[in-house]
């Protein structure tokens, strides 16, 4: 069947891509890239050499290897996953065939908003979320911090790129915002001060997508998008106070710093962490949902 063709061709893809970003060559680009904005719009002071850096250079080393285990897995659920593809192959008939900006800005919000789902759900599924806590358990935010993701949990990054091409949008498109969203998350992760407060709620902004890595109850599951804040204005997950900055990050649950304790972290004991919800829905006064094996609750 062709759209099998397709869900292994889109897998491998994103997985060729990464690899070739973090490969040895791809560190030291990006390095060059970003560390000079680092250096003189620091945000907060702190060293090259910081606590961590041996780890998430690991990460970065390794990719080939862990993102091989992702595109795995990746396979292996989408195969699994087969019902959850019958939306894209419903739109694909109304696809085929067409071409010009429409397609263009199709792809672009369809990718976004696909993207910002997966990543809320690595947040707000107790089982995702004990992966996705290596991704937010760097207390630091700086060039090479990105790139710190357990493989299982990088699977969920192919979910939109299979869904579009599922859906019949072309591969050339899609893999370009692929690429586009691995470049800008490098740059949201940096150690820069900059604000852009009049861009808060029209693009995402290293201001913004720190907020979504700061060790407050209020704001580590906030921010999802990738793109646009829209999404998170819509349903309600926009996180940017005027009055303060993010002063710290990571989580709360003790992580292992070493690349090996954190390859096992997620399948020690269930990883508890407290939910903003929660909170939110007692302000507003609506009814509580109930705390089950697929919410994270303290």
């Amino acid at each position: 069947m062709r759209w099998i063709h397709i869900v292994g061709l889109v897998v491998a893809m994103a997985g060729g891509l990464v690899f070739g970003l973090e490969a040895p060559a791809g560190v030291v680009a990006v390095f060059v890239l970003v560390v000079p904005f680092e250096k003189l719009f620091r945000r907060h002071d702190q060293r090259l050499l910081r606590p961590g850096l041996r780890t998430d250079l690991t990460y970065a080393l390794m990719g080939p290897v862990l993102n091989t285990v992702s595109v795995f897995v990746g396979v292996v659920v989408a195969f699994a996953a087969f019902p959850l593809w019958l939306p894209a192959l419903l739109l694909r008939p109304f696809v085929v065939g067409q071409s010009g900006w429409t397609v263009t800005l199709a792809v672009f919000l369809l990718f976004d908003v696909l993207v910002y789902w997966t990543h809320r759900a690595g947040h707000e599924v107790g089982f995702l979320w004990r992966f996705h806590t290596i991704h937010h358990s760097s207390r630091r935010m700086d060039w090479i911090s990105g790139v710190r993701t357990h493989p299982f949990d990088g699977f969920l990054a192919a979910v939109p790129i299979v869904f579009l091409l599922v859906a019949g949008f072309e591969l050339e498109l899609v893999g370009i915002f692929a690429v586009v969203q691995f470049i800008t998350g490098l740059f949201a992760h940096a150690n820069v001060r900059w604000r852009l407060r009049p861009l808060h709620r029209i693009v995402m902004t290293p201001e913004f997508h720190h907020w979504h890595h700061a060790n407050h109850p209020e704001s580590i599951h906030s921010n999802y998008a990738a793109f646009l804040p829209i999404w998170d204005i819509l349903w309600g997950t926009y996180y940017m106070p005027s009055h303060r900055r993010p002063e710290r990050y990571g989580v709360d649950e003790p992580v292992a710093m070493s690349f090996p304790g954190q390859m096992l972290h997620p399948f020690r004991a269930a990883v508890r962490q407290r939910h903003p919800l929660p909170q939110r829905l007692r302000r507003s006064g609506k009814r509580l949902p109930q705390p089950g094996p697929g919410f994270p609750v303290a």
